[in-house]
């Protein structure tokens, strides 16, 4: 998905109305890794974004490392497979966009 297909609605939870981020799947930071290299055409590595509001941004980059999201969950349908981004995206899913929620401490591991 690139700039000029940016959906109306978060692509975790649903909300629409609300301002939306750019999600690399495979994040930037792993772009120059020797493994990514391998696996994904730099084409791809560009294009694997996907649009998500901030708090389902910040949800995702507090529940899994970039390695991770990297090996793992570099697509959306992982990503949404993913039990805890699952749950918060379900509770967040009817919340007004004025909610704030406070920022999750980064890359839980468990």
């Amino acid at each position: 998905m690139t700039d000029k297909q940016k959906p109306d609605a978060c692509a975790l939870c649903g909300r629409d109305e609300i301002e939306l981020t750019k999600h690399h799947l495979i994040p930037r930071t792993r772009h120059k890794n020797r493994k990514n290299k391998r696996d994904f055409s730099r084409e791809e590595v560009r294009q694997r974004i996907i649009w998500i509001c901030r708090p389902c941004h910040n949800n995702v980059h507090s529940e899994i490392t970039e390695k991770d999201l990297e090996r793992n969950y570099n697509t959306l349908e992982a990503l949404q497979a993913h039990p805890r981004i699952q749950t918060f995206s379900v509770w967040i899913a009817n919340k007004p966009s004025s909610l704030k929620i406070p920022r999750p401490r980064q890359n839980r591991r468990k």
